[in-house]
């Protein structure tokens, strides 16, 4: 993911006029409900990802959520929360949640600008593609575990294989 924005272009102003510019480069459907809200539609090989960003003046801080379009049902909430505490520990960046009122699966991460600093388009691009790729490479062991009755373990050393060459 490069936007093309170049490196000197770093902007003074509200950090989600550039994420529009990096959405607009990169040829994502993006929604402004609200000055410091924005909502962004990303296709993943596993489905569309819905990436909602806000912006908290108050903190300086820029927050990213990324849903992953699954419910996960009361029987397999105790599996899936071993799962991401897994997935987390292998993290550098951002961590996966399960909503406890409706079992919904996210992925999270901010930026911090405190002290005036002001947002590049570096940094926004790779906030958005930490969590696109979280999502990418976790999302199949979360369908293990929630439609293949995988234990957690068995999930993500199945997520963890990654082929080479070609057959």
């Amino acid at each position: 993911m490069s936007a093309g924005i170049a490196a000197a272009d770093y902007f003074e102003g509200h950090p989600l006029d550039l994420m529009e510019q990096v959405a607009t480069l990169q040829e994502w459907g993006f929604e402004r409900s609200h000055e410091d809200e924005m909502n962004l539609c990303v296709s993943g090989t596993w489905h569309d990802y819905q990436i909602s960003l806000n912006w908290r003046p108050d903190l300086a801080g820029l927050h990213v959520a990324c849903t992953l379009d699954v419910k996960v049902p009361e029987t397999r909430r105790t599996e899936i929360r071993h799962l991401i505490a897994i997935i987390n520990e292998h993290l550098w960046a951002g961590h996966f949640d399960l909503w406890s009122d409706d079992g919904m699966l996210l992925y999270r991460n901010s930026l911090l600008l405190c002290g005036g600093a002001s947002a590049t388009p570096e940094q926004c691009e790779i906030l958005l593609r930490l969590g696109i790729e979280a999502c990418e490479r976790y999302f199949p062991a979360i369908q293990f575990v929630i439609w293949a009755g995988k234990t957690a373990e068995e999930a993500f050393q199945a997520a963890l294989f990654e082929t080479q060459g070609n057959a």
